[in-house]
C-alpha cells in the first residue's frame, strides 16, 4: 500500500464544531465525517496539512444558502470577514485541539516541523500533520502573531479562504466564472508574503483570486504552491487553476494538490457525488500535462466538502491510487502523486 499525504483536509473544525453532534473522536472509528486514526489505517493515509479555519456566523453554511440559481450554473456571494480578535480566539482554541490530539494518540499521530520528521513519520507509518492556517485572520497585520504561531509549529498558511481578510481577497463559489475577481495583495498582504518567505512558511495559494495570485507569483521566492485546486479548464469553478497559472507554478518548481471536491470536479460543477474515478484522473492527467510529473498531489478536501461516492472517506484512497496504476501510471509516478512530490516541495520550501 502506498502512503498517502494529503494537501488539505478540515477534520480539525469539523471535530471543533462537532457539527453531526455525536462528539465524534479522531482516535475512535467513526461513520461519520470523512478522517479518523482507524480508517486513516486503512487507507493507508500517511498525513497531511490539517487547516485551522476560524469559522465565522455566515462563513459555510450560511453563504451556501445564499446561492442562486442561473441559467448556465450558480452564484454565491463571498463570504463575509471575520474580525481578528474571533479569527485568533479561534484559532487559538482548534490549534490547542490539535496537540492535544497529538499527545493523546500515544506517537500514533505527531505534528511535524521538519521535512525530515515527514519523512520518518512517512517511513515508520506514524500519522504526519502539518499545521496549516487557511486564512490568515488570527495573524494581525503587524505579523508579531506569525513568529509565534511558526515556533508553536505553523508551517502552511493559506492568505485567505473565500472572503476578503487585511491581507487579500478570496474567490466565490460560483460556476462558470473565472478567478480574476477583485484587487490584489494588500500592502500588509505583501509584508506577509516576504515574511513568510524569510520564515520558510508554506504559502497557500488556494481561494486566493487571479490577481493576488500573480502578486505572490511576483513577490514570493518559494516555489508556488496550490494544495487543494483543480484545472479551470476542465470545470471552471474560480477555485480552479487556469492555464497560465499552473504554468506560473511550474516554473517556480510549485505544486498542485487535486481537490477532491466534487463541485471543482464535475464539468457542470453541480454538487452531486455521482462522479467516477475516471474524472479525478481525467484532472491529474491534465495538470500533469502542465505542470508535470514531479508537481501534482492529492489534496482532498476532506471534512470539508462533498466527495465522491466511490472514495468516500480516507479508507477508499487507495481506489485512486489503483484507478491510477490501471490507468498506466508506474509505481514511481504513484509514489511521487501519493507523497513524494509533497515531500520534494516542503524541502524547497522551509528552512529546516
Amino acid at each position: 500500500m502506498i502512503p498517502v499525504f494529503d494537501g488539505h483536509n478540515d477534520t480539525l473544525l469539523d471535530l471543533y464544531l462537532d457539527r453531526s453532534g455525536t462528539g465524534r473522536s479522531f482516535l475512535k472509528r467513526s461513520d461519520v465525517g470523512h478522517i479518523d486514526l482507524p480508517r486513516a489505517v486503512e487507507g493507508g493515509f500517511g498525513g497531511g496539512f490539517f487547516a485551522v479555519f476560524p469559522p465565522s456566523g455566515q462563513s459555510l453554511d450560511a453563504v451556501d444558502k445564499q446561492r442562486t440559481d442561473t441559467d448556465r450554473g450558480y452564484e454565491v456571494p463571498l463570504a463575509p470577514p471575520i474580525n481578528q480578535v474571533e479569527a485568533l480566539q479561534h484559532t487559538m482554541a482548534i490549534t490547542a485541539s490539535l496537540f492535544r490530539l497529538e499527545k493523546a494518540s500515544q506517537g500514533r499521530v505527531k505534528v511535524v516541523r521538519t521535512a525530515e520528521e515527514l519523512e520518518a513519520c512517512l517511513m515508520s507509518g506514524t500519522i504526519a500533520i502539518v499545521l496549516h492556517f487557511e486564512g490568515a485572520e488570527a495573524i494581525g497585520t503587524d505579523l508579531s502573531a506569525l513568529e509565534v504561531f511558526y515556533r508553536a509549529g505553523l508551517r502552511s498558511l493559506g492568505i485567505v479562504w473565500s472572503r476578503p481578510n487585511a491581507f487579500g481577497t478570496g474567490v466565490p463559489f460560483s460556476f462558470p466564472a473565472s478567478p480574476d475577481i477583485g484587487p490584489g495583495l494588500t500592502e500588509a498582504g505583501r509584508e506577509l508574503i516576504k515574511t513568510c518567505n524569510g520564515l520558510g512558511i508554506m504559502i497557500d495559494l488556494s481561494h486566493l483570486n487571479e490577481r493576488g495570485f500573480w502578486d505572490v507569483a511576483e513577490l514570493s521566492n518559494a516555489p508556488l504552491v496550490a494544495t487543494h485546486s483543480n484545472a479551470h479548464a476542465l470545470c471552471p469553478t474560480p477555485r480552479n487553476l487556469t492555464d497560465e497559472q499552473l504554468a506560473a507554478i511550474k516554473d517556480s518548481r510549485g505544486m498542485v494538490g487535486l481537490n477532491f471536491a466534487v463541485g471543482f470536479l464535475r464539468e457542470d460543477g453541480q454538487r452531486n457525488p455521482d462522479v467516477p474515478l475516471e474524472v479525478l484522473v481525467k484532472h491529474i492527467d491534465y495538470l500533469i500535462a502542465r505542470v508535470g510529473i514531479d508537481h501534482v498531489g492529492l489534496g482532498s478536501d476532506f471534512d470539508g466538502a462533498m466527495i465522491p461516492q466511490v472514495i468516500g472517506d480516507v479508507s477508499g484512497l487507495q481506489r485512486l491510487i489503483e484507478a491510477l496504476r490501471t490507468h498506466g501510471y508506474d509505481e514511481i509516478s504513484l509514489q511521487k502523486i501519493a507523497h513524494l512530490n509533497w515531500l520534494g516541495v516542503l524541502k524547497r520550501t522551509w528552512k529546516t
